[in-house]
């Protein structure tokens, strides 16, 4: 078995300067403890655990003065030795990369995750004990060296992952809750951007620290990173995140452009993020949004309805960026937009489409383009109708969401275009009957509360059809209103008359 000793010569990097003085007895023992951590020999774990307990140790021993000072002999050192040290902790305590067989190798990382955080705990103990000591001001040296790797552990080990146990999640929390107690900082988001706007925050340090593992080849590496990234991401909104765009879009780009449905999601919602909170200019600057088009863009071809909703959502945001630059100057036909690019695809996806899920995730956002392209819907409006008709006529499970945002979709269609919707009348009006016909007779499958839901998005349809058809569709009603029997459709035909008469009703 391979001897250990806490007495083996520090690494050549732990020599002090030029022009400094050489370091005190603890820098060179933290520096020895450092290079036992990161050092990748084999069968260095037992050498790793022991200089655990050593570090410990050290922490119990030292006075606050001596560990934030170096004793008076080598202090502009200290706080980075601290930063080193925190930085060889977080590393020790990272999950490897994914392999098979992980369970093992998981319940190993949430053990040393714990055990690595009861020495963060230790470490920002005495840094919150020296705010208030002798040291003074020298206490914000180590902590600004220490927080980004001790941040990153933290939010590596608290949210749940296969890698953490109810143990290190524990520990890890209570590390994170420390470390904005000492910054001090009223949450994770004022720690990264800063508290105020003119303040500096630690986002950049933390993105020092993850850059190594966010390139084409190791960001994989480790599993965690993506997390961390996307996470702290999230916390950074206006204005603070405009000054950090060169750093947070490649990654961005890069996780979405995996093979793994999961990490596309998780890049996109990333994309979606900086689109949201970055101003409209400094994407447009370089052909950075055009650049993030293009990646959403392909992801549509994906037959993974997770995906394609997360990727419509960011769209939607974006196309008010990206038509900025389109000006409208008359007499000229408009110019074809983004937003037509993407609704003549969907469109092209909708109409072939059986499975639920992708139905669904369509509907769900077709309202929003007719809102967005307005008049414009009129390019789409031949297919447009087809899938009206066509989505209108299958049943959609017990919360009919695929049928009531179709509806939805065509009361909006009617608003933006509804010179053209008189020639269509016919082909509308039995769609529409149908449908009433289908949710009045549906013995028990659909809940009652989404049947009046269904019989009153296609009243108010058939009252709009009135409308743009001036009252044709009150005329074609009277004859089914003396035949039928059914007490659901003769109330649905009841409203039409008696909006088209100018009388109200409830519901309207």
């Amino acid at each position: 078995m391979e001897p250990e000793s806490p007495r083996e010569p520090p690494p050549q990097e732990g020599s002090c300067p030029p022009g400094e003085r050489p370091p005190s007895a603890l820098g060179q023992s933290l520096s020895q403890i450092v290079h036992r951590l990161t050092s990748q020999e084999p069968r260095r774990g037992k050498a790793r655990s022991a200089a655990l307990e050593d570090l410990s140790a050290l922490i119990e021993a030292t006075e606050c003065d001596e560990l934030l000072e170096g004793g008076g002999t080598w202090r502009r050192g200290m706080p980075e030795v601290l930063g080193q040290v925190a930085r060889a902790l977080e590393k020790y305590a990272a999950p490897p990369r994914e392999q098979e067989g992980r369970r093992r190798a998981d319940c190993e990382v949430a053990e040393k995750a714990a055990a690595v955080g009861l020495l963060f705990l230790k470490l920002l103990g005495r840094m919150e004990a020296a705010k208030s000591s002798l040291v003074g001001p020298t206490w914000t040296a180590g902590l600004r060296h220490s927080a980004a790797p001790i941040y990153v552990f933290a939010l590596t080990h608290s949210l749940e992952h296969p890698w953490t146990s109810p143990r290190s999640r524990e520990v890890a929390g209570e590390v994170l809750s420390v470390l904005l107690r000492v910054t001090p900082c009223a949450s994770v988001a004022g720690f990264l951007h800063g508290e105020h706007e003119d303040e500096k925050g630690r986002f950049t340090a933390v993105m020092e620290l993850l850059k190594r593992d966010l390139n084409k080849e190791s960001w994989k590496n480790n599993p965690a990173t993506k997390h961390v990234f996307s996470w702290s991401l999230q916390q950074v909104t206006r204005p603070w995140l405009s000054q950090h765009l060169e750093t947070v879009l490649p990654p961005s780009l890069l996780i979405s452009d995996d093979y793994q449905t999961e990490n596309k999601i998780l890049g996109v919602r990333c994309l979606h993020h900086i689109v949201l909170n970055v101003p409209a200019a400094d994407l447009l600057q370089y052909n950075r949004a055009q650049v993030v088009y293009h990646a959403l863009f392909n992801h549509l071809y994906t037959p993974e309805y997770n995906l394609i909703q997360a990727v419509l959502l960011c769209l939607l945001d974006l196309f008010p960026i990206l038509e900025k630059a389109l000006q409208w100057k008359g007499g000229a036909a408009r110019p074809t937009t983004h937003c037509d690019e993407v609704l003549q695809l969907i469109l092209t996806h909708m109409e072939p489409e059986h499975r639920l899920l992708l139905r669904r995730t369509y509907a769900r956002t077709l309202p929003a383009f007719v809102k967005r392209l307005g008049i414009l819907t009129v390019r789409h409006l031949k297919r447009l109708e087809r899938i009206i008709i066509g989505y209108l006529e299958v049943y959609d499970g017990p919360e009919e969401e695929a049928r009531l945002k179709i509806l939805e979709t065509l009361k909006l269609l009617m608003q933006y275009a509804w010179p053209r919707v008189p020639c269509r009348l016919v082909v509308l009006l039995k769609a529409l009957l149908k449908l009433i016909c289908d949710v009045a007779r549906d013995p028990n499958l659909t809940p009652e509360p989404v049947k009046s839901a269904l019989l009153e998005e296609a009243t108010e349809c058939l009252i709009l059809l009135n409308h743009c058809s001036q009252g044709q569709v009150k005329d074609l009603l009277v004859k089914i209103l003396q035949s039928c029997e059914d007490s659901k459709v003769v109330n649905c035909i009841r409203k039409v008359q008696q909006v088209s008469e100018g009388t109200s009703y409830n519901g309207t």
